[in-house]
């Protein structure tokens, strides 16, 4: 089943079941352009055997990036950039897969270091302890008109520049999901109230870039199936806002969930959070994170379906894919170690690696208090340095350091930031 090729609605053809998720990478030049890095990069996961590779983040707005380091189409690219872009597909297409960009404005999650003061659909700051973040203003209407047209723009330049197809993301707390949720979204206006009007901004993008790009390429979405907090964007909000990005005519919908806040996907693989103590009953189910919601939705649509999260097994994965629970598998973390690890699969290997060496590190008292959401929360982004470290190493040298400790890798990451922030403010 994961050899299988897929036929999206478009009529674009994807070789087989397996994606290799969007991860920010954060490897691009301080001017927002591609890296040879990133072309390093994404040519040893395109040979990697994914049948989707998704990009990080590509950010619509240079002054709303989701970490520094995104890739930023935000207007007419130089000669230069474009060119760059445009390595960066060839490279990440070279074995015959596909390569989409993830389109995506940070909104209220865009550092303090990069903007203290961002701009949202609402003047709602994160709930965060000693946060990073700083205090959102509210966009106006002519500012979400120019944002869905950056959002636009940047699909066709990807897709000018060799991309294959694009992904508008609107999960994990950033922009199109703060607009969703009825907790960060309090506008009284056309873009707030119901969901219909709260779901405008997303749908008129996904309209208006199916327009540009023309009916044969793959449009894709990234949507929370809930925030998983008290009054927030619900199961039942999900299916319906998926029901309509199905009727405006998207080809691949993501399941995902979770913001900052709720980082439902932002758990230590191996420190199982409490809530999922409560409700994994077999390890299909911890595996699976979104599957029973995809399940849910997959009765009422009938555009293609994909899950990410937690996956590591063949079997679990097969029987994900036969059973109806979804139509393409992603991978992320698994592919910051074996680059290859779809090849593997699709060969007949039984499971891929959890690589946690970063947590052997933490003291105990320290692992004992990431049951508690905070501390799992903080921890949690200590990790993902690891992650992030990894993935630049593949883009520096083609391989993983497979040395690294967290410490290290906290350290290198928060100097890149730094330097980054400060050549690009010069």
């Amino acid at each position: 089943m994961l050899n299988q090729p897929l036929t999206l609605p478009c009529g674009a053809i994807v070789p087989n079941r397996l994606c290799k998720a969007a991860m920010t990478e954060g490897l691009a030049h301080p001017d927002g352009s591609a890296s040879d890095e990133l072309a390093r990069l994404y040519g040893v996961w395109s040979d990697g055997g994914s049948g989707i590779l998704l990009s990080g983040n590509i950010q619509v707005d240079g002054d709303h990036l989701e970490r520094p380091g995104n890739v930023i189409v935000d207007g007419d690219l130089s000669e230069a950039s474009f060119q760059a872009l445009a390595h960066m597909a060839k490279e990440g297409t070279r074995a015959g897969n596909h390569l989409w960009a993830q389109i995506s404005h940070a909104g209220r999650q865009t550092q303090k270091l990069v903007n203290p003061s961002p701009k949202a659909p609402s003047a709602v700051r994160l709930r965060l302890p000693q946060s990073q973040f700083g205090e959102p203003v509210a966009l106006t209407d002519d500012e979400i008109e120019v944002i869905i047209s950056r959002f636009v723009h940047c699909a066709v330049v990807c897709q000018s520049a060799g991309f294959t197809g694009v992904q508008f993301h609107a999960a994990h707390g950033y922009l199109l999901s703060q607009f969703l949720s009825p907790l960060t979204n309090h506008r009284d206006d056309q873009w707030g109230g119901s969901l219909e009007n709260r779901a405008r901004a997303l749908l008129t993008i996904v309209r208006k870039a199916r327009e540009a790009l023309g009916p044969d390429f793959p449009i894709s979405v990234k949507l929370n199936s809930a925030d998983f907090q008290k009054g927030g964007f619900d199961f039942d909000d999900s299916l319906t806002v998926a029901q309509w990005l199905a009727q405006a005519g998207i080809d691949l919908l993501e399941i995902s969930g979770g913001t900052y806040e709720q980082p439902r996907l932002l758990n230590l693989d191996g420190v199982e959070p409490i809530e999922e103590q409560a409700i994994a009953r077999s390890t299909m189910a911890r595996e699976a994170y979104f599957v029973d919601f995809a399940k849910a939705m997959r009765e009422q649509l009938s555009i293609p379906i994909m899950v990410t999260g937690g996956l590591r097994r063949r079997e679990v994965m097969e029987h994900v894919l036969e059973t109806g629970g979804a139509d393409m598998i992603g991978l992320g973390r698994p592919l910051c170690i074996e680059t290859d690890g779809p090849n593997q699969l699709l060969a007949g290997t039984d499971e891929l690696g959890r690589y946690e060496n970063s947590l052997s590190l933490l003291p105990k008292w320290l692992m004992w208090l990431t049951r508690f959401n905070t501390v799992r929360t903080i921890n949690s982004f200590a990790t993902q340095f690891w992650f992030y470290e990894q993935i630049a190493n593949i883009g520096r040298t083609g391989t993983v350091d497979n040395n690294l400790s967290v410490f290290s890798a906290t350290l290198a990451q928060q100097k890149a930031a730094g330097a980054w922030v400060k050549a690009r403010n010069r």
